[in-house]
């Protein structure tokens, strides 16, 4: 049967964005699930409206404008070697959003995912601030708990037990201060309030997410009003690659 034109035009618009690269994604928790396909609009350095530059504190800013949305995407060159020191095992990453537009748009950051493409391409969603502040307390408890029954068993390493806490907690303490306060929130984007930022961070904790290559390839998507913003990187960056050239 054929298509009625109207129809046929309105998907053809979806799919050919002047200057960027559009495909099909699957928003997915793991291969094989069957959710949804949407329009997906992806970062590429040699399309216009995509920009990359390498800031002196180490991180690689990624940039997309498409129509009223624009997205920057900031990721720590050394990120890999930092997830490895941590106590709870996450992937951070700072986002911007910036809405130029005359209507508005609602920002959900827990809809926000993490591809680990060289893992079985596992992708995690962001994780829930609140949740995750709760579990760093709750596991601070738990550790003064622990030590205190350890302590009772072998008071002769009081001060040596006593050390490692004080070390775990003040690492514990500032992790929820940073979560508390840095993280990425819903937000509702006009132009009265046309941007929102924040740290959108990942679980590392998978059977499926095991033992680093060495370079690893992620595919950070964020989906805003029906389209999935896509941001493909590697780390560590290798000198000499695409994604170290610098785009005006």
């Amino acid at each position: 049967m054929r298509q009625p034109w109207p129809l046929a035009r309105r998907r053809l618009a979806l799919l050919l964005v002047p200057g960027l690269l559009v495909t099909a994604n699957r928003l997915s928790a793991a291969p094989g699930d069957n959710k949804s396909h949407l329009p997906a609009v992806r970062w590429d350095e040699t399309y216009p409206g995509c920009t990359f530059s390498r800031t002196d504190d180490g991180k690689l800013r990624f940039g997309l404008w498409r129509e009223d949305v624009g997205i920057t995407l900031a990721v720590d060159s050394q990120e890999l070697e930092k997830v490895r020191r941590r106590h709870e095992p996450f992937f951070g990453a700072l986002l911007v959003v910036r809405y130029r537009g005359h209507g508005s748009l609602d920002l959900v950051p827990g809809s926000v995912s993490l591809e680990f493409v060289n893992h079985f391409q596992v992708v995690q969603n962001a994780l829930n601030p609140d949740g995750f502040a709760q579990k760093i307390q709750t596991d601070a408890d738990e550790v003064d708990h622990q030590a205190a029954r350890d302590v009772q068993k072998h008071p002769e390493k009081k001060s040596e037990m006593e050390t490692s806490v004080r070390a775990f907690q003040k690492d514990a303490a500032e992790l929820l201060e940073f979560v508390s306060k840095n993280s990425l929130r819903p937000a509702h984007l006009d132009p009265a309030s046309p941007e929102a930022s924040g740290w959108v961070l990942f679980s590392t904790d998978s059977k499926w997410i095991n033992g680093w290559k060495r370079q690893e390839e992620f595919i950070l998507r964020v989906p805003i009003e029906g389209i999935v913003y896509e941001f493909p990187f590697k780390l560590p960056p290798k000198p000499g690659e695409v994604m170290l050239r610098k785009r005006e």
